[in-house]
């Protein structure tokens, strides 16, 4: 899928461009991107509940960086004026995004209808070859346990990354 590599060459364009910035806003946006990106990798990797898990940590983790570094006051027209040139990118950058959204929503099948029968086997199997007593956590643990490994650190890496943005520098009480 050629998709994937130009979706992974934009990530890592953004992770330079995240990491030679000077304005501290700026550097949160290009991560933005990459975490962006990483949301139309899931997708086109046929996995929307990572996606959705990915998309819904990033808006927060992005809200609260930004809220970070953001001052009160807003840009006047004149300077965005002087800066076409990342308006400029700023446009083609949200055109690929998109576009590469639509293609990657393109794929997917439609609600209800079924492109896998695995919840029969899951169905039918989970018991014997698991020896859970309970379907759904057999189902999460073994037969989906590396999807489930990626969920958690998802959500856990949020967490961390959350309280390191939260916390009071240098408390000593």
């Amino acid at each position: 899928m050629i998709e994937l590599h130009i979706i992974l060459f934009f990530m890592i364009l953004a992770a330079l461009i995240a990491v030679e910035m000077r304005g501290l806003l700026n550097s949160v946006i290009a991560l933005g991107a990459v975490g962006m990106g990483l949301v139309l990798q899931f997708l086109l990797l046929r996995a929307p509940d990572l996606a959705i898990v990915q998309l819904v940590v990033e808006i927060l983790i992005l809200i609260l960086l930004i809220r970070a570094t953001v001052k009160l006051d807003r840009p006047s027209e004149s300077t965005l004026k002087e800066n076409w040139a990342y308006v400029l990118c700023l446009l083609l950058f949200a055109g690929v995004f998109l576009w590469f959204g639509y293609r990657a929503l393109e794929g997917l099948p439609l609600f209800g209808a079924p492109e896998m029968n695995v919840s029969d086997y899951y169905i039918s199997n989970a018991m014997e070859q698991t020896g859970a007593a309970n379907i759904v956590t057999s189902i999460l643990l073994d037969f989906r346990a590396y999807d489930t490994l990626g969920e958690v650190t998802v959500l856990f890496t949020s967490i961390v990354g959350a309280i390191a943005v939260l916390r009071k520098i240098g408390r000593k009480q």
